[in-house]
């Protein structure tokens, strides 16, 4: 802006640091909604793995050596993705500590794969309670977070930075999907007081669930990339 004489006025630096806060307030605040998620799958999964809980849950069983930690330990890996994932995509972060977004990059999709073969290895020896249709969903999303988290860690080593962001931003995406598939189901109950809602997963919302917790924001994040230019991403500065 300009006052009457044409000099500029007010603080022209003030958009500049609006721009550099944002990004901090949007991850803070998912970390924050997130948090109750984050901290039931930890302490649910530890618990999973060190003591009997078949008298309180139907995903323990009892003598289910390879089944019982695979679930129990896709909890505990899944919470720390969903905790981890957001950071990643602030560039202050990356560009300001490069080692640090490494090393939490390989963490993310070191336990992303081990989410994966968590719920892939529980799906094929036990099933999900939701019948074949979830088992194929779930399957799906299971080999998506495979697939992203390889990808992202590929192209990062290859210095193919354009090609490893848009991967990490998928990433990024199927990270937050079990905490956006509870967060789907407590928006439509608190706006429909349950309806289309049934036992065993098998009413329209719920199978409706199956793939709305991952799918649409792959396919949104897909039509972003073609509408947005690809940018020349620059490789953080060596250390």
């Amino acid at each position: 802006m300009t006052d009457h004489s044409g000099r500029a006025t007010g603080n022209p630096a003030r958009p500049r640091y609006l721009r550099g806060i944002l990004p901090f307030m949007a991850v803070g605040a998912l970390v924050l909604l997130s948090a109750p998620f984050i901290v039931h799958a930890t302490r649910f999964g530890f618990e999973g793995l060190a003591a009997d809980l078949s008298q309180g849950t139907h995903l323990f069983r009892v003598g289910a050596w390879v089944s019982n930690p695979a679930i129990f330990a896709h909890m505990v890996t899944g919470a720390v993705i969903t905790l981890l994932a957001p950071p990643q995509l602030l560039p202050t972060v990356r560009n300001r500590f490069p080692a640090v977004h490494r090393a939490i990059g390989y963490l993310v999709c070191g336990c992303a794969v081990l989410t994966a073969l968590g719920g892939l290895a529980y799906i094929a020896l036990r099933q999900t309670v939701g019948g074949p249709l979830m088992d194929f969903a779930f399957a799906g999303y299971g080999l998506c977070v495979l697939v992203a988290a390889s990808q992202t860690i590929r192209f990062a080593r290859a210095r193919a930075f354009d090609r490893h962001r848009r991967w990490a931003l998928r990433m990024f995406v199927l990270a937050i999907g079990s905490w956006l598939y509870r967060v789907h189901y407590q928006i439509w109950y608190l706006a429909t007081g349950g309806l289309w809602m049934e036992p065993g997963f098998s009413g329209p919302f719920d199978l409706f669930q199956l793939f709305a917790f991952y799918v649409p924001y792959l396919i949104g994040l897909e039509i972003y990339f073609r509408l947005k230019p690809a940018q020349r991403v620059q490789p953080a500065p060596a250390e």
